[in-house]
């Protein structure tokens, strides 16, 4: 198998391993089996490693040397610093993103908003939040804060799951208002208005994890 082609079926494992992991497939803390990853895709270990590489350049895996790889998972003080750290750096890039956002991204955006409104189902929230979080934020064009954004929210999934259950007993309300306060905030392009809004949003998932402490199960080194 030539060199490129390895770096083919690399990606295609990390982009495929990626999708269970953010999908739930893995616990926080689980290990990763090499074998088991080569066994799945009939590949050898040399690109399931670059595979776990690639994985872990994202914030999905954490990779010790001679050891082995394991889903990434944060203790509960880990988790409130890097939901600190978005609620800085996410409000910059929605105002670096807004004056660049056209009309088909915000009917997109428009769709998801009433998607999100109509759903019950847990996962699915979770697949059109992040679609429309993300989203907001694809105006903007930086060097380094759009990597940093994608690993904390690659980092934090599991623990958004969790909040996204608690917020199932409400039907997602909270969530859905915010949403919608967002939504009419880029469209009239009020950079001003949408960093408030998304700034109280991260906030408020940040301190409903504060309070359940029971779903970290690291301490913090």
């Amino acid at each position: 198998m030539t060199n490129e082609n390895d770096l083919a079926l690399s990606q295609q494992i990390a982009n495929s391993v990626r999708e269970e992991i953010l999908a739930g497939k893995y616990a926080p803390g689980v290990r990763i089996r090499q074998e088991d990853i080569a066994e799945q895709f009939g590949a050898s270990r040399s690109p399931v490693r670059e595979a776990l590489r690639i994985l872990e350049a994202e914030g999905l895996v954490n990779l010790v040397a001679h050891t082995g790889a394991w889903i990434a998972d944060l203790s509960l003080q880990e988790c409130e610093e890097m939901y600190q750290l978005r609620e800085r750096i996410e409000p910059l890039m929605i105002r670096l993103s807004i004056p660049e956002l056209d009309s088909q991204t915000i009917t997109r955006l428009t769709e998801l908003t009433v998607a999100m409104e109509k759903n019950k189902d847990v996962e699915t929230f979770l697949k059109l939040d992040r679609e429309f979080h993300l989203l907001t934020y694809s105006g903007a064009h930086t060097l380094l804060v759009g990597d940093m954004v994608n690993r904390l929210w690659n980092t934090t999934q599991h623990y958004r799951r969790a909040y996204s259950q608690l917020l199932a007993a409400s039907s997602f309300k909270p969530a859905h208002m915010e949403h919608f306060l967002l939504l009419e905030a880029i469209k009239k392009g009020n950079c001003d208005d949408a960093e408030r809004i998304l700034y109280g949003h991260i906030r408020r998932t940040r301190l409903e994890l504060s309070e359940h402490s029971d779903l970290f199960t690291r301490e913090a080194e």
